[in-house]
C-alpha cells in the first residue's frame, strides 16, 4: 500500500515538474540564444580571450548557483503565502495595507508595488527579445534571410497575442514535452562544444571570476549586466510556484534545467576559445550546418512558450492587484474551467501586443534589446530581498542578527548586478524603468484615491442601529422579493439605503447589505465563504470573503446564504449600486490636482461592478451621486 503511494506522488511529481518545464522555465531557458554573446559584443566589449572567455563563465556559472538555486528555489520559495509566490503574495504576508498613511508599512507596501510594477517592463522586453533572438538563427543559415527577420518576429508575436483570447488549454499541453526537447538539445549542443576544449569546465573554479575583475579592473564590473541576462527568469519561479509548488520546480531545476544551462553556456564557451570568429551567434555555431533550420524552429517554439509564460503572469498579476484594490475592475474571462490559472484580460493583452511590437520596430535587433533588458529585474530582485527581511523578522521571527546576515549577502549579490545594470539605462534600460514607474504611478493613485474616496462616503454615513431605529418607529411600507445593497464598508448604513427609501417610499420586505473583501490569502475555501448575520426587520448584513487569486461571483454567494437562514430567490432580486462621478478639487486633502484627476479618469473607465461581480444586469439599479475628493 505504501509503495503504490509512494508510486504515484512520485508520478505526480513527475507529471507537475514537466508541465512546469513549459510555464516556468521558458524565460531562463532561452537565455542561451543571446546571454554570452552579449558579455563580449554588448555594451562593453572586450575580447574573447581565454582569461576573459573563462572569467565570464565563471560569473554565469556562480550567478546560477547563487541567486536561483540559493537564494530563489532554497530561500525565497519558503515565504509563501499559503502555496503562492511573487511578489504581491509576499506583500500580503506582511499586510502592510492595514496601516495609517505615513509608517513603515505604508513605505514597505511603496516598495512591493514598485516592485510589482516593474515586472510588467519585463513583462513586455521578455517576449520581444525572446523571439527576436530565436529568428535571427536564419542569418546564420544564409544572410539572405536578414530582410525577413523583423517582419517574420512581428508576425509571430502577432499571432501569439491574436491567440490569448482562445486560452492556453489546447496548446499548453504541448509546452511541456516541447521544453523537454528544448532543454535536451541545450545539453547536446552544450556537449558538443566542450569536446573542442574539455578544459573549459574548470571555469567553475570562482578564481576564474576573480582574476576577470583583476585583469579588466572597472570595466569588468560592468559586464555584469550582461552576465546578468542568465537570470532574468528567476522572479517568473517565484511567481509562478502557486501553479506546481516547490517540490516540482526544484526537481525541474537541478534535474534536468541547471545541468542543460551549464552545459550550454559551457560548450559556447568552449567554442570561443576554439574559435573567437564565431562571436556573433556561438549558440547556433554549436550545431552542425544541417541542423541550423530545425534549430531555429525550436528556438521559436522555446521563446513563444516563454512568451506565453510572461503574458500569462501578467494576467496573473493584473488579477492579483484588481482582488486586491491596487488596480481598477477589469474584464477577467476564464479560458479553462479546469485551471484557474489559465485567465485572459483583453484590456491588458492589447496594451501589451502594442508595447512589444513597438519594442520590436524601435530597437530592430536583439542585441539592442539586451540592452534594456534586466534593469526591472534587478531592481525587483532587490526588492524582493528587503521585503524578505521583514518576513524573516515578523513572520519567521529569526534572531535581528541572523536576518541581517542573511539579507546583507543576498544584497551583496542583487545590489552588483544591479549597479552594473543601472549604467544600462541611457541605452534602452529607461524603458523598462518608465513602463513600471508609469503603471506603479497608476497603482498607488487608484489605491490612494479608493481610500479618500471611501474615507469621503464614510463622513456622513449614519449609524446601522440608528436607522433600523427610524424603520421600527416609522415602518415604510413593503414590497416583495429581495433588495441586495452593495456596499465597500462593514459598517454603518449603505448611503444608497437612505437614499433609495427616501425617494421610493418604498423597501423590499427582504434588505441585504452585502459586501464583498477580498483577503490576503489566494483562495479562501468554500465552507468560509459567506458570513450571515440576520437583523431586524427583514434585513441581513452579509460578507463574502475571496482570496485574491479568485473571481467573485455574487449570485452564487448569495445561493450560499441558504444553510445560515438567508434564501435569496435572484428572479425576485434587486441590486442596488451606487456609481460615483468624482469632482477633483483643491479645496479637499487628499492627492496632488493631476492624480485626482488621473483617479476619475480610471474609475469612469473601469469595469462596471455588474460584470465583476457576475451580477445579472437586467436586475441592477444604479443610484448615483457626485463626490469632491
Amino acid at each position: 500500500m505504501k509503495e503504490g503511494r509512494d508510486g504515484q506522488r512520485s508520478r505526480q511529481l513527475f507529471l507537475l515538474s514537466l508541465t512546469a518545464l513549459g510555464v516556468v522555465f521558458g524565460d531562463i531557458g532561452t537565455s542561451p540564444l543571446y546571454a554570452l554573446r552579449e558579455c563580449f559584443l554588448g555594451l562593453h566589449r572586450y575580447p574573447p580571450t581565454e582569461v576573459n572567455i573563462l572569467g565570464v563563465l565563471s560569473l554565469i556559472f556562480w550567478a546560477l548557483v547563487l541567486i536561483v538555486s540559493v537564494k530563489y528555489l532554497l530561500f525565497v520559495m519558503r515565504a509563501d503565502n499559503r502555496g503562492e509566490g511573487g511578489i504581491l503574495a509576499l506583500l500580503a504576508l506582511l499586510k502592510p495595507w492595514r496601516s495609517r498613511p505615513g509608517g513603515q508599512r505604508t513605505m514597505l507596501a511603496a516598495i512591493g508595488l514598485f516592485g510589482a510594477a516593474l515586472l510588467y517592463g519585463d513583462g513586455v522586453i521578455t517576449p520581444a527579445i525572446s523571439v527576436l533572438s530565436a529568428v535571427e538563427g536564419l542569418t546564420v543559415a544564409t544572410p539572405v534571410l536578414q530582410p525577413y527577420v523583423l517582419p517574420a518576429t512581428l508576425t509571430i508575436l502577432a499571432m501569439l497575442f491574436l491567440l490569448q483570447k482562445r486560452g492556453t488549454a489546447a496548446v499548453g499541453a504541448l509546452f511541456g514535452p516541447v521544453m523537454v526537447v528544448w532543454f535536451l538539445v541545450l545539453a547536446l549542443l552544450g556537449i558538443r562544444g566542450i569536446i573542442l576544449m574539455p578544459h573549459v569546465i574548470t571555469a567553475v573554479n570562482p578564481g576564474h571570476a576573480l582574476r576577470f575583475f583583476q585583469d579588466n579592473g572597472w570595466g569588468g564590473y560592468l559586464v555584469l549586466g550582461a552576465v546578468f541576462l542568465v537570470v532574468t527568469g528567476s522572479e517568473a519561479l517565484y511567481a509562478d510556484m502557486g501553479h506546481f509548488g516547490r517540490s516540482p520546480l526544484r526537481h525541474a531545476w537541478f534535474w534536468l534545467v541547471f545541468p542543460a544551462l551549464l552545459l550550454n553556456y559551457f560548450g559556447q564557451g568552449a567554442l570561443l576559445l576554439a574559435n573567437p570568429a564565431e562571436l556573433t551567434q556561438p549558440f547556433y555555431h554549436l550545431a552542425p550546418q544541417w541542423a541550423l533550420y530545425p534549430l531555429v524552429l525550436l528556438s521559436t517554439m522555446a521563446t513563444v512558450i516563454a512568451s506565453q509564460a510572461m503574458i500569462s503572469g501578467v494576467f496573473s498579476l493584473t488579477r492579483q492587484a484588481v482582488q486586491l484594490g491596487l488596480s481598477p475592475r477589469m474584464r477577467i474571462i476564464q479560458t479553462s474551467p479546469e485551471e484557474i490559472g489559465q485567465i485572459y484580460i483583453p484590456a491588458v493583452n492589447w496594451a501589451l501586443m502594442a508595447a512589444v511590437m513597438g519594442l520590436v520596430l524601435g530597437f530592430r535587433t536583439s542585441s539592442s534589446l539586451a540592452a534594456a533588458y534586466g534593469v526591472a529585474v534587478t531592481t525587483t530582485m532587490v526588492v524582493t530581498t528587503l521585503l524578505a527581511f521583514f518576513v524573516m523578522r515578523e513572520r519567521w521571527r529569526w534572531h535581528p542578527a541572523t536576518a541581517l546576515v542573511v539579507t546583507f549577502l543576498f544584497l551583496l549579490v542583487d545590489l552588483s548586478f544591479f549597479g552594473a545594470n543601472m549604467l544600462k539605462i541611457g541605452e534602452g534600460g529607461w524603458f523598462p524603468l518608465a513602463a513600471g514607474g508609469g503603471v506603479f504611478i497608476a497603482l498607488s493613485t487608484w489605491r490612494r484615491g479608493r481610500e479618500i474616496l471611501a474615507a469621503r462616503l464614510q463622513e456622513n454615513v449614519e449609524s446601522l442601529e440608528r436607522f433600523l431605529a427610524g424603520i421600527a418607529a416609522n415602518p415604510p411600507l413593503r414590497v416583495m422579493g429581495t433588495a441586495v445593497f452593495m456596499t465597500g464598508g462593514l459598517g454603518g448604513t449603505p448611503p444608497m439605503l437612505p437614499h433609495h427609501l427616501a425617494h421610493n417610499q418604498v423597501l423590499h420586505e427582504q434588505v441585504v447589505l452585502l459586501t464583498v473583501v477580498t483577503e490576503e490569502v489566494p483562495r479562501v475555501p468554500a465552507a468560509e465563504r459567506v458570513e450571515v448575520a440576520l437583523l431586524p426587520h427583514g434585513f441581513a448584513r452579509v460578507i463574502v470573503h475571496y482570496g485574491y487569486m479568485q473571481s467573485p461571483h455574487v449570485p452564487v454567494a448569495l445561493r450560499q446564504c441558504e444553510p445560515f437562514g438567508l434564501r435569496v430567490d435572484m428572479e425576485r432580486t434587486t441590486f442596488y449600486l451606487g456609481r460615483e462621478t468624482l469632482i477633483p478639487t483643491r479645496e479637499i486633502k487628499g492627492m496632488t490636482l493631476w492624480r485626482e484627476k488621473l483617479f476619475a479618469f480610471m474609475s469612469r473607465n473601469s469595469l462596471q461592478a455588474t460584470a465583476f461581480f457576475n451580477i445579472p444586469p437586467e436586475r441592477v439599479v444604479e443610484l448615483g451621486q457626485q463626490v469632491e475628493i
